[in-house]
């Protein structure tokens, strides 16, 4: 499932729903079985996969692209205490329409970042949202983009949040991992991508 500039309004929801369930049953093999898994290996044995929200396509939104032509450098906390720098890139403007809770529907805003040394890294989107701490990770998820070209003003970026997931130190403390700042904290509630109770 790849990033693209453009919009998808008219995406295959089944062939979506079948690709998603797919990159989830990877990733528990992964978590299961590779020695870089986050499970401590005494633990591994017990792991039955991780917990998901189910599948919701109105989580999939497309975002409306305010590049950032001078990233200012941010830094963020670590779960270590350390600092680490990025550059914000981007900023994704993008609308939520849920059926089921009128009251949290409305225009959202996500800055998107990078390493600040000079790399083709995927864009790094980190969240807090009203399921931090009680359906999901304590110290947020995670969004990698990976747009098909150089972003600009007005461009259209999909952002599926079915995709978010939880930083590996969620797993085990020898990991250390940047906390989303501030103004990723977004008030609505996420249910969708990686769960962690």
């Amino acid at each position: 499932m790849s990033d693209s500039t453009e919009a998808d309004s008219d995406v295959d929801v089944e062939r979506w729903r079948d690709e998603l369930e797919s990159k989830r049953d990877e990733k528990d093999d992964f978590f299961a079985e590779h020695p870089q898994s986050p499970i401590p290996p005494e633990e591994r044995d017990e792991f039955g996969g991780l917990e998901y929200f189910a599948p919701d396509p109105t989580y999939r939104v497309t975002a409306t692209v305010a590049a950032h032509d001078d990233p200012e450098v941010v830094l963020m906390e670590t779960t270590a205490g350390r600092e680490m720098r990025y550059l914000r890139v981007a900023t994704l403007e993008f609308d939520l329409e849920r059926e089921d809770d009128a009251l949290e529907d409305g225009t959202y805003e996500l800055a998107a970042y990078q390493l600040e040394s000079p790399n083709e890294e995927p864009l790094f989107v980190p969240f807090r949202d009203k399921t931090t701490g009680q359906q999901t990770y304590q110290g947020g998820r995670y969004m990698e983009l990976a747009p098909d070209r150089d972003l600009a003003d007005g461009d259209e970026l999909v952002v599926d949040f079915n995709l978010a997931y939880s930083p590996f130190c969620a797993y085990s403390e020898t990991f250390d991992c940047p906390l989303p700042p501030e103004e990723n904290w977004l008030e609505v509630t996420i249910q969708a991508g990686e769960r962690f109770e």
